[in-house]
């Protein structure tokens, strides 16, 4: 009852959702396209451009939020929801693009030379055969980057300014000033959203097509 009444939750939520919702949508295209691109292509510069793609997964967060909030800080970005943005799709873009990567290892082309002989153009084929088919790979490698999204502490809290607030954040901030009940029950319903957008993920991942 006190959480629902707790205005400053929801003001972080709303900042939360729309953070992840923005990073995930835009992640969701050019992830992938990345993956396309590293599928159909081979030479020294997709090698350097699996290593952009790969390099976010396996590096600390910390020396991510460090290295976004220089860049950011030399760019003369203004730090707020927006750095936050692109602080997120930065590594979201990574997920999404080895999820579908690795739903096109197994992906029959010859469905799209069918569809080309039939009369198709590039574009139809695309559109009407390729990309229903990636549907699950994509939403899998999409509710991965929104999980992702929503939970992020480490990365958040390096590029946020005055007034950009995550919900992650504010947990943290909470939990400083001597944990308030509230915060039980709001954590407990982050990890009943984040177990079902994981296991929505997984449950696409294991579709045939």
């Amino acid at each position: 009852r006190k959480l629902a009444q707790d205005h400053d939750v929801w003001a972080a939520l709303t900042k939360t959702l729309w953070i992840a919702v923005s990073s995930t949508l835009t992640s969701a295209v050019l992830g992938t396209t990345a993956a396309l691109a590293l599928n159909r292509w081979r030479g020294r510069l997709q090698q350097v451009h699996y290593g952009l793609i790969y390099v976010p997964l396996v590096l600390p967060e910390i020396l991510t939020g460090i290295s976004l909030l220089l860049f950011f800080v030399a760019s003369g970005l203004r730090l707020g929801l927006f750095s936050i943005y692109l602080a997120h799709v930065s590594f979201c873009i990574s997920y999404v693009a080895m999820v579908v990567l690795a739903r096109l290892q197994d992906f029959d082309f010859s469905v799209i030379e069918a569809a080309r002989d039939l009369g198709a153009d590039w574009w139809t084929a695309t559109w009407r055969v390729l990309l229903p088919l990636l549907a699950p790979g994509i939403a899998a490698g999409a509710l991965l980057a929104f999980t992702l999204s929503v939970d992020d502490f480490v990365i958040s809290n390096f590029v946020a300014g005055p007034g950009a607030t995550t919900l992650p954040i504010y947990i943290y901030s909470s939990i400083k000033a001597g944990s308030p009940p509230m915060i039980n029950a709001l954590s407990t319903l982050l990890l009943v959203i984040t177990s079902v957008a994981v296991w929505a993920s997984q449950r696409l991942l294991r579709e045939r097509t």
